[in-house]
């Protein structure tokens, strides 16, 4: 199995597998004979192999684990489609039919993915600026709930909205 651990030799190598799975996945949309569709299993199968002996370098392991989980549920889902085809022809595996473009297109997702440069995953979280934000927005949150059951209780409208305005401020006053 090829390791890679350099950027441009992962790059080339996924390269190299997608020219190789692209003209089988080209035009596959729809329902053809049984024989191009275990082709394209193959296809998927060999590519998944391929994708599971590379090694992604630094900070494409999830793009990468999604291209080979891809890979082999998209083979799973074809062996499917075409076992069915050669049992009940392409009318018996109408049901499947969506599961399996599904697939297909989450193979097309996945290296669309990997192919985008990083971006950035998190943005930067500011410093904690201490207790008081979430101390203002509880004690909000507790006098509007007690305003509300009391205007609600005693029937006294301004002080149930004073209650509601109180608890929405709450939420605004503290955004983690």
């Amino acid at each position: 199995m090829p390791r890679t651990g350099s950027q441009e030799r992962y790059a080339v190598e996924v390269g190299e597998l997608w020219s190789w799975l692209s003209p089988t996945l080209k035009g596959i949309d729809e329902l053809g004979d049984v024989d191009s569709l275990r082709r394209l299993q193959y296809a998927l199968h060999v590519a998944s192999e391929h994708a599971y002996g590379l090694e992604p370098p630094e900070g494409a392991a999830t793009a990468h684990a999604e291209l080979a989980d891809a890979l082999a549920c998209a083979r799973d889902v074809t062996g499917e489609i075409a076992a069915g085809c050669a049992l009940f022809g392409p009318d018996g595996v109408q049901p499947l039919l969506h599961e399996w473009r599904g697939a297909l297109f989450r193979v097309r997702l996945a290296r669309m993915r990997l192919a985008t440069p990083g971006a950035p995953s998190e943005p930067e979280l500011p410093l904690d600026d201490g207790i008081a934000r979430p101390l203002a927005a509880f004690l909000l949150a507790l006098c509007g709930a007690l305003a509300f059951v009391a205007g609600a209780t005693l029937g006294l409208w301004p002080i149930w909205c004073a209650g509601l305005v109180a608890v929405c401020a709450s939420i605004v006053a503290y955004r983690p």
